[in-house]
């Protein structure tokens, strides 16, 4: 388990975490989002022990993660520029791996290399971008680690190998009950694999939950009426955000469909339909909802 309890970050004046407070529960995959400056690389850096904290504390699995080998061992982090020497290849990094960590899996390793098409000699320098960052979640998931953060992985990454790494985190989590935190500006592509979200901005958590939770609690409806109908036939529901064209609205509603539907019918509409929010959706709506300007979060 990962615990986050109170934790500041500071580069000069400048607070990069602040006061940041969430968990992060055994076996979970959480997407981490926010803009550009939010701490979301801090955040992953200060998890694996690469910045130490200025206030505040890091526990994973109950114990301080800076300084502390038994922890690192169990945590691999590829951060959005993985580092390599010149002369790195996968070949040359998997040999100081195999002597680094106790988990190695040299069969996962040789399974992941026959997996995806890289050439385990080839400078990975002289590689593409998402070749890279290919090379190093191979080495990074034959370490077998217990927790793995991820910085922007699927950037570079072409429709295929982006389906192939999904597959391979959510096999790791399945069979190992390995965790996995995911920092990302792509909410499309966190939607797809992740369980819990957490948004941040300027250093702090303004949402963490359940993503099951945050999309059924809000949905979007498209009604239509056969007649004039005026804008406050609605005011028994909480609409979150509301357009009109003619009789055809489009509505924005926090709670359950059990709980608004037959209100919605009882007002006897020509036409109605509840469609689901993405979670860009869901997250505009929410942090508009709460008085943020969102074109400075997203």
């Amino acid at each position: 388990m990962i615990e986050i309890k109170n934790v500041t970050k500071k580069f000069g004046k400048l607070k990069a975490l602040d006061n940041l407070s969430f968990n992060v529960q055994d076996g979970a995959v959480f997407g981490l989002v926010g803009s550009n400056g939010a701490g979301k690389s801090t955040l992953l850096r200060v998890l694996n022990g690469v910045f130490q904290e200025d206030d505040g504390n890091i526990l994973i699995d109950g114990e301080n993660v800076f300084e502390n080998q038994k922890i690192k061992d169990l945590c691999f982090f590829i951060p959005d520029y993985p580092y390599f020497s010149n002369s790195d290849t996968i070949e040359k990094n998997a040999f100081l791996y195999r002597k680094i960590y106790e988990n190695w899996d040299e069969e996962y390793f040789k399974q992941l290399c026959a997996t995806f098409p890289l050439n385990k000699k080839q400078r990975i320098i002289n590689m593409s971008k998402g070749m890279q960052r290919q090379s190093a979640l191979i080495l990074a998931l034959s370490t077998r680690p217990k927790y793995l953060f991820l910085d922007e992985i699927f950037d570079g990454l072409d429709p295929v190998v982006r389906q192939l790494v999904k597959k391979l985190i959510i096999t790791n989590v399945t069979d190992n009950n390995t965790t996995v935190m995911i920092a990302s500006h792509n909410l499309r592509e966190l939607e797809d694999i992740c369980d819990h979200v957490g948004l941040l901005h300027r250093g702090g958590i303004i949402l963490e939950r359940e993503l099951d939770d945050l999309k059924l609690g809000i949905h979007k409806v498209q009604i239509a009426f056969n007649n004039d109908i005026n804008d406050d036939i609605f005011c028994d529901l909480e609409i979150v955000n509301k357009s009109r064209n003619g009789n055809l609205f489009n509505l924005t509603i926090r709670g359950s469909e059990d709980e608004f539907i037959p209100k919605l019918e009882a007002l006897n509409p020509a036409f109605m339909e509840s469609l689901p929010l993405t979670l860009e959706e869901v997250f505009i709506n929410e942090m508009e909802g709460a008085g943020y300007d969102i074109n400075n979060i997203l």
